[in-house]
């Protein structure tokens, strides 16, 4: 059976950036369920994994434009330190949570400190990054009516309710 819109893929997978560096992995856990088309991973990843079949590995690198975006820096900017009342210490690195301009969560990272200002970049922390995966396709099989409506995987290595 072929990866494609509305089947649950099971992949094991290793992703690394541009240096070598492991950003996250599937080793010693259990495959990561995902409904295809249901916009659960990476568009990148997505589209490669399309058509494939359960067993085949491939290594594909995501350019950013089809993963986490570039980095847009109108989402970088310097905040008053006044806006951090009751925080002591603030140091780079550090992530808050926000309100976007919608009201949606958002999170910052901050990544400059001086004495009036805060430099916070509200950028998903691999926008701007080419991502190589290492995957192979563990099973795939048909979504159940009830994980197309939900849009998630349910049951083993999926969403449970």
């Amino acid at each position: 059976m072929q990866v494609a819109k509305n089947r649950v893929v099971l992949i094991d997978y290793h992703l690394t950036d541009p240096q070598g560096k492991v950003l996250d992995s599937s080793r010693g856990r259990e495959p990561l369920a995902y409904l295809h088309g249901g916009g659960n991973i990476i568009p990148g990843l997505e589209e490669a994994l399309t058509g494939r079949v359960k067993g085949e590995a491939l290594t594909i690198t995501v350019a950013p434009a089809k993963a986490y975006g570039e980095k847009d820096p109108s989402m970088i900017q310097a905040v008053s330190r006044d806006a951090f009342k009751g925080i002591d210490k603030i140091e780079a690195g550090m992530q808050f949570q926000t309100q976007g301009p919608g009201g949606q969560a958002r999170v910052v990272t901050v990544t400059q400190v001086d004495a009036n200002e805060v430099t916070v970049d509200a950028n998903h922390p691999l926008a701007g990054v080419p991502l190589t995966f290492d995957v192979v396709i563990q099973d795939v099989r048909d979504a159940s009516d009830e994980e197309i409506q939900h849009g998630h995987v349910h049951g083993a290595g999926g969403h449970h309710h």
